[in-house]
């Protein structure tokens, strides 16, 4: 099951191959000039493999959104935070390759909690915001246009069935950090709680990687990315960092059969 827009209402270079991350800059049909969508991320925004299946980051449906103008090249990796995707070179590969007019799409802050791991760790009124004015400070010395988006929201309900905020003070912090200075804020942590407390307990099972060995409630499956997607794509539009003309298929269906694992 997958839902529209109106129903919600509103991994390095080297790590994606050209069929998963669009080759950036591409001649574009007519004078429109192709812009890229760069996303630094974590495991629920990256893209999977043959041997992930069905886990499915929700950067791997963005592009169903996206008119053929936009393309995407999604750097998100597993288990990173915005220190470690910093310490391990990653923000410069992107910062490397983007260009003026290009979009930094920046979602960090599920691995930025652990604090029993230092080299993730940041602290969100202090370390993580100074991180992630590294992303905002760099796209904008390059010309392109930083956003940030809260994290999404797990799986997590208690015992009345209400969905339980899972993500602390980074949210807010993020917030915060948009505000003051002055970046698109794509709050899809926000978006997601409330979506998962309407599907309720049992509905939103279908959207996260629920399988017969395994009960996933940080990951989604096709649905559960497809649904972040479709909420992504449409604040990009509600926050004008895009154009109606940018989008498509937001009150559209969209196959769950549209999603693949290349192998690794």
């Amino acid at each position: 099951m997958s839902l529209t827009r109106r129903q919600v209402t509103t991994a390095a270079l080297a790590a994606v191959p050209l069929s998963v991350a669009a080759t950036p800059h591409a001649a574009a049909a007519g004078s429109r000039r192709v812009r890229t969508i760069y996303v630094a991320g974590d495991s629920t925004a990256a893209q999977k493999y043959a041997d992930a299946a069905p886990e499915t980051g929700w950067g791997m449906a963005l592009p169903f959104f996206l008119s053929k103008d936009v393309v995407v090249a999604n750097h998100a990796v597993n288990g990173r935070s915005s220190k470690s995707f910093v310490d391990e070179g990653r923000l410069d590969a992107v910062l490397g390759a983007i260009r003026p007019g290009d979009l930094l799409l920046v979602q960090f802050g599920h691995n930025d909690s652990k604090a029993e791991d230092p080299a993730r760790y940041t602290e969100p009124w202090t370390t993580y915001q100074d991180h992630l004015r590294q992303y905002v400070d760099g796209a904008r010395a390059r010309g392109a246009r930083p956003v940030l988006a809260t994290s999404v929201e797990r799986r997590r309900f208690d015992a009345e069935g209400n969905a339980v905020r899972t993500l602390g003070d980074y949210p807010a912090a993020m917030r915060a950090l948009a505000e003051e200075e002055g970046v698109a804020l794509l709050d899809i942590e926000a978006l997601s709680f409330a979506l998962w407390q309407r599907l309720g307990v049992e509905e939103t099972k279908k959207y996260f990687n629920w399988t017969a060995t395994e009960q996933d409630n940080t990951h989604f499956n096709p649905p559960g990315a497809i649904a972040v997607a479709r909420l992504v794509a449409g604040e990009l539009v509600r926050r004008r960092v895009l154009a109606d003309r940018d989008v498509r298929r937001l009150d559209d269906e969209i196959p769950d059969s549209w999603i693949s694992w290349p192998e690794a």
